[in-house]
């Protein structure tokens, strides 16, 4: 099954994304804007996933905050119960992190995957579900 991937700006984002993914029948990743932690930080992402019911939840395969470069917000991640963080800065960094990380049962990933942005989107569900319908068995 592919990773798909969504980029939500808010909760309203969220839960189109994931009602569209319901009725599609799949889950999603959820992503934060690039670097969204150094502006919004990881209490508002942690906020906007306490939000969503649990029949919305039971559509996300993954809940990542984009921490950029930035290892100190991955820090401030891991402190406020971010399930899943990227981080994109230098590698040798990066392995630290990801060591922190499995010590908090936190999911890492050094890179961004590709995603639908839904930031300029009028109609976020029906630009997740055309997304979505898009997307052949092998994520393409």
């Amino acid at each position: 099954m592919p990773c798909l991937c969504i980029t939500v700006h808010s909760l309203d984002h969220a839960r189109a994304a994931l009602d569209a993914a319901h009725d599609a029948g799949v889950t999603v990743t959820l992503l934060s804007a690039p670097g969204a932690s150094a502006y919004a930080g990881p209490g508002w992402f942690v906020q906007l996933l306490n939000q969503l019911s649990d029949d919305e939840r039971a559509a996300i395969a993954g809940a990542y905050l984009d921490c950029g470069p930035r290892p100190g917000d991955v820090l401030a991640a891991f402190r406020a119960g971010v399930p899943e963080v990227i981080f994109t800065g230098r590698g040798d960094v990066a392995g630290k992190l990801a060591a922190l990380a499995q010590a908090h049962g936190v999911a890492f990933r050094p890179d961004r995957p590709d995603a639908l942005d839904l930031l300029e989107v009028s109609d976020p569900k029906g630009a997740v579900a055309a997304y979505l319908s898009g997307v052949d068995e092998r994520g393409r």
